[in-house]
């Protein structure tokens, strides 16, 4: 059986509940939801959706880098929607966010009633 393994980093918010921000199993990095709190206040970060996928976005790589993964390496991701309707402007900043690496991650999007702080969106991955 490969070794399990919690990563944890100061990069990005703690975990708000009794789980870890991410998990290392073998050669398989499983990262936890990650929503857009700025690390160092643990406050949803000022503005929209713009400004809380970016976020999101920031904390996931924060996380990877943690876990000794990268962007690069992530081969599907989940994302949480508060509302459908912001699915272009998060699409476009998706897109962006990903352009530095060789392929395009698996993805699944789905709007939910609600999200944790109430946020408006939520990205959880899983990498190699």
């Amino acid at each position: 059986m490969s070794t399990i393994t919690a990563v944890s980093t100061p990069n990005a918010p703690s975990a708000i509940g009794p789980y870890s921000q991410a998990i290392k199993a073998g050669e398989f990095v499983f990262v936890s939801g990650c929503i857009p709190l700025v690390p160092s206040t643990m406050q949803i970060v000022e503005g929209g959706i713009e400004e809380q996928t970016k976020q999101a976005l920031t904390n996931l790589k924060a996380v990877l880098e943690a876990s000794s993964s990268s962007v690069g390496k992530v081969v599907k991701t989940t994302v949480f929607l508060k509302n459908m309707e912001d699915f272009a402007t998060v699409n476009k900043i998706y897109e962006e966010f990903f352009s530095g690496s060789e392929h395009k991650p698996a993805r699944s999007a789905v709007e939910v009633a609600r999200l944790p702080k109430d946020v408006l969106f939520e990205i959880e991955c899983i990498a190699g």
